[in-house]
């Protein structure tokens, strides 16, 4: 269910969304800065472009809003509820939790917007060899 040749794998590794070969990051560790937006053009295994059109990871920036106010939900009601902070601890939570997420946010929110538009394909190398 959560393995190869599913979304959430994909979603989760931020493997090619086609074939789950390879990352599509240069650098597969979403806490170097210096390269969290860098990217290979496409896949060396399916051939998949990741940049689908110009600007393709625009809608990513929705995505990423999404996970933003989950997290800071979830944050929230852990704190407040679970450790019966006051509102204003609760906050400095929420704020700090954004702030150690924040590059976790940007990948997966373009894994799961590339992940909404591309489907695993478990035929991709006899399709490719043809």
């Amino acid at each position: 269910m959560f393995g190869k040749g599913s979304k959430i794998y994909a979603m989760i590794t931020g493997c090619c969304p086609k074939c789950h070969e390879e990352s599509m990051y240069l650098d597969a560790n979403p806490f170097n800065i210096m390269k969290i937006y860098a990217m290979h053009e496409k896949c060396s295994h399916c051939k998949l472009v990741y940049q689908i059109e110009p600007s393709f990871f625009f809608g990513a920036m929705f995505v990423s809003y999404g996970l933003g106010v989950l997290i800071g939900i979830f944050t929230f009601l852990l704190s407040y509820f679970v450790f019966h902070a006051d509102l204003k601890t609760s906050f400095i939570a929420i704020v700090v939790a954004l702030i150690l997420c924040n590059t976790l946010i940007m990948r997966w929110s373009r894994n799961i917007w590339i992940n909404i538009f591309v489907h695993y394909d478990k035929n991709w190398a006899e399709k490719l060899s043809q």
